[in-house]
């Protein structure tokens, strides 16, 4: 871990903006989208960088917005890895959030949130939170292989369920569904069943597969070479370098996910998530003059 001082907090416009406030992860999923060489981490990837001034930074970005809006954390790097629980650095910036006004959409693996549960409640309380848990795989064995450094699905789950005990709804990014490893039938349907069971709001899945980019393929593949021996020619085979890596049950398993969410009232298209997702409650909108 190594501290930084960033220039600026927020990316995005209109009314939804995003914020990094670690760079790095300490989770250890071997899939990880954000190892890719496209993001020019000029340092190892568990050596998280901490943006040591983001709160300020993202105080004074509240305080010149004339309208109020989402702002989401956690799409590049967790918010809550582990040097979260003594830094304490996202839970400031909820803080910040609620005292302004804002939204909040944060997305997690980790059960740490449940630290922050009271700032959520009131900042769903006076504007909107949502609440994002990724979840791949129902097996405890292969979630310790796949995502080994951080609660696995059924405590996620719990996160879930206690998220909606308070109000606070919830998205489920069932992603990435893994070729030959997590695209069977029982996976996909125990975890959707136990997403109805705690009345998600919304799951997000792209098509049941993987990506793969220069720096994660060569990480991912090292990974199959330890756990899966065999399994990386096996991909090899199937789809060479291809970016894209549809699971060979893709469209089975997107005929269940489709009609499990249609059949509960569960928003299933990644448009309809993230609509609700950037959306701000509209008397929420327009500061007061006395605001200004």
């Amino acid at each position: 871990m190594h501290f930084a001082k960033a220039r600026g907090i927020l990316n995005g416009s209109g009314g939804y903006f995003g914020m990094n406030i670690y760079r790095g992860c300490s989770h250890g999923c071997i899939y990880c989208d954000s190892r890719s060489s496209c993001y020019q981490f000029a340092h190892p990837f568990e050596d998280i960088e901490v943006k040591k001034n983001a709160p300020e930074l993202l105080e004074r970005a509240l305080k010149s917005k004339r309208k109020r809006c989402m702002i989401g954390t956690g799409a590049m790097s967790d918010p809550y890895m582990h040097c979260e629980e003594e830094l304490r650095l996202t839970r400031r910036c909820l803080e910040i959030i609620l005292e302004n006004g804002f939204g909040a959409a944060v997305q997690t693996k980790s059960d740490l949130i449940l630290r922050d549960i009271d700032l959520l409640s009131e900042i769903n309380r006076s504007a909107k939170c949502v609440v994002e848990i990724t979840l791949t795989t129902y097996d405890d064995e292969l979630c310790r292989i796949l995502e080994p450094n951080v609660c696995n699905t059924k405590r996620r789950i719990e996160v879930l369920a206690e998220m909606q005990s308070r109000g606070i709804p919830t998205i489920v990014w069932l992603t990435p569904i893994l070729p030959f490893i997590n695209d069977a039938e029982e996976n996909i349907t125990a975890i959707l069943n136990e997403c109805v069971r705690v009345g998600v709001k919304g799951i997000i899945d792209f098509g049941m597969g993987l990506t793969l980019r220069e720096g994660d393929r060569e990480y991912y593949y090292a990974a199959l070479d330890k756990h899966f021996p065999g399994m990386k020619e096996r991909y090899i085979r199937r789809y060479g370098n291809a970016y894209e890596l549809p699971s060979p049950n893709a469209k089975e398993l997107s005929g269940i996910f489709r009609n499990i969410c249609r059949d509960n009232g569960i928003l299933s298209t990644p448009d309809d998530c993230f609509r609700f997702l950037q959306e701000f409650p509209e008397r929420y909108l327009q500061m007061s003059i006395f605001d200004l």
